[in-house]
């Protein structure tokens, strides 16, 4: 008997091994590839909101892909300019439209986006013990970057929801405190 206990334990123990060896993680996200730095022309980086500048000969991953989504979505909020000569780049990609910061908006990273299929839809933000809805309006790029349609800023991260002055106001988020902070999302 202390046999077949025995060999059920280690025909158990084999399976655990022997799929865990060979599953995939649902929700991973590798890079898909790199983008090397360039210097921005003077005067060409718009620095509003923290946002940073490409560096010359600086390797930036590059992603088509974000994290699952899920009811309860982990992110990094970041501040992003919506309007005409903000650090948003140009025109948003849902409209085609500038839009005014005082409205409940985001842009979301690449694989969020989805090929414009979340384009003027809701989601849920959740985030300094409050929740907002705002309109997905823009892409925040994951695949492109350093260059004059990017505000010469790096690629985004794969898990960036870049929102509105409003969002962060709607959150309790005010001045110095705004730049990053970590949320969950949700479609609305």
């Amino acid at each position: 008997m202390n046999m077949n206990i025995f060999s059920v334990f280690l025909i158990t123990c084999f399976i655990l091994v022997f799929t865990d060896c060979f599953m995939v993680e649902a929700g991973t996200c590798k890079p898909s590839g790199k983008l090397r730095g360039k210097k921005p022309p003077p005067k060409k980086c718009n620095k509003e909101h923290d946002s940073g500048c490409c560096q010359e000969g600086k390797l930036y991953d590059t992603y088509t892909c974000s994290p699952q989504v899920s009811g309860h979505t982990k992110a990094t909020l970041t501040l992003n300019g919506f309007g005409p000569g903000e650090d948003g780049g140009g025109r948003c990609e849902c409209d085609k439209q500038y839009h005014n910061d005082t409205e409940l908006i985001v842009a979301l990273s690449t694989g969020w986006f989805n090929k414009k299929k979340r384009c003027m839809n809701y989601i849920n933000i959740h985030g300094n013990g409050k929740t907002v809805k705002a309109k997905v309006v823009d892409e925040c790029d994951s695949t492109m970057g350093c260059d004059a349609d990017h505000d010469y800023q790096p690629p985004c991260d794969n898990h960036i929801v870049d929102a509105s002055d409003a969002v962060w106001d709607a959150l309790g988020v005010y001045g110095k405190q705004r730049g990053e902070m970590e949320i969950y999302w949700s479609d609305a």
